[in-house]
């Protein structure tokens, strides 16, 4: 069998395939693809190579359209492809393609978790995709170096944030790992911090069945601080091979003075480097060079500009992903995305 032919893996094999791929993303993973089919969204993994081996693959959504008239095929931070193989990138492409042609996709969406560099978007083109000016994850993002000594990365920090990590300790902040029995609390912490800072959130279901796929197996950790017993902050982070994500974080109304999201995020770091991950990704800050970012974070809070500025303080490096791309897979995509794009700026 060649390594370009398709193949269909256990679901164990091709987790454990994203582990090891270099540059994989947790939204690759079936755990991903399961917490994303309880609302409502199919979802199915297209790999070439062996059936416990494989050499290539993605993760693959699938939306039904209003009126079922079809599907969006979206793959989330992916494909795990080696992009200086031409065959083996042309024949896993034109594999996604053929899958979502079969599922009635309008349209086949891709986030590549690779830098945005000329080269991608030499190749994509070539393959029928087009870059998209919108996107669905940020492709903008901080990535903090833990391959290095805890002494390191605070040296790495802004002095500001280090004061703040050892302020929140004096201030007597503490952090428990939570368990899927907490929930309800970070559910509460969450509505809270989306009716402060005016967005919206996912349900109590959702958060509730994250924890139950991602806690049991070690791959996420709810990270909750406490003044004297009492919640006033909690994160939900990732990690998957050697990469560990924080995807959501909620806060309290009261002793945010006493900077207990500093002491959440130290603790994280501290939790995925003792878990072997050598880069922790602070997910998302708004989509500007990093000269623009510096020069208007201190006059900005609109978007994500507020989180950029606590971000910035962890001292990791600012890059970009390669966005959205999309290809055009039914000849009245084009217009029903015109429609959308219309109506979304008439709201």
């Amino acid at each position: 069998m060649s390594y370009l032919d398709l193949t269909t893996p256990t679901h164990k094999t091709w987790d454990a395939f994203v582990a090891e791929f270099p540059g994989s993303s947790i939204l690759q993973t079936t755990c991903w693809g399961r917490l994303k089919a309880d609302f409502g969204w199919n979802w199915e993994i297209v790999a070439l190579g062996r059936k416990r081996a494989p050499t290539a693959g993605a993760l693959v959504l699938y939306k039904q359209l209003p009126l079922k008239l079809g599907t969006i095929a979206y793959v989330p931070r992916g494909p795990l492809v080696a992009w200086d193989d031409e065959a083996q990138l042309s024949a896993l492409l034109q594999n996604i393609s053929a899958s979502a042609r079969r599922h009635r996709a309008w349209a086949l969406w891709m986030e590549p978790e690779r830098l945005d560099k000329p080269v991608i978007r030499q190749q994509l083109p070539a393959f029928g995709f087009r870059s998209s000016p919108t996107h669905i994850q940020p492709p903008r993002t901080i990535l903090v170096d833990l391959a290095v000594s805890e002494e390191e990365i605070l040296t790495r920090m802004k002095s500001k944030t280090r004061y703040n990590i050892r302020y929140a300790e004096r201030q007597g902040i503490t952090v428990r790992q939570g368990s899927v029995e907490d929930a309800a609390l970070y559910y509460g912490l969450m509505a809270k911090t989306g009716q402060r800072n005016e967005f919206g959130i996912h349900s109590e279901t959702y958060y509730r069945r994250v924890l139950e796929l991602f806690l049991p197996p070690g791959n996420a950790a709810l990270l909750i601080a406490e003044v004297e017993a009492e919640p006033v902050a909690a994160i939900i982070v990732f990690t998957w091979g050697e990469k560990a994500w924080y995807m959501y974080g909620a806060s309290a109304d009261q002793h945010r003075n006493k900077m207990p999201t500093y002491a959440l995020q130290w603790a994280a770091i501290k939790w995925a480097q003792a878990r072997g991950c050598t880069t922790y990704d602070l997910w998302g800050v708004p989509d500007y060079n990093e000269e623009i970012l510096e020069d208007e974070f201190t006059e900005r809070s609109d978007g994500l500009w507020g989180v950029y500025r606590f971000k910035r303080g962890f001292g990791g490096q600012v890059v970009r992903f390669a966005g959205l791309w999309e290809k055009v897979l039914n000849p009245l995509y084009p217009l029903a995305r015109k429609a959308q794009q219309r109506a979304s700026r008439g709201r």
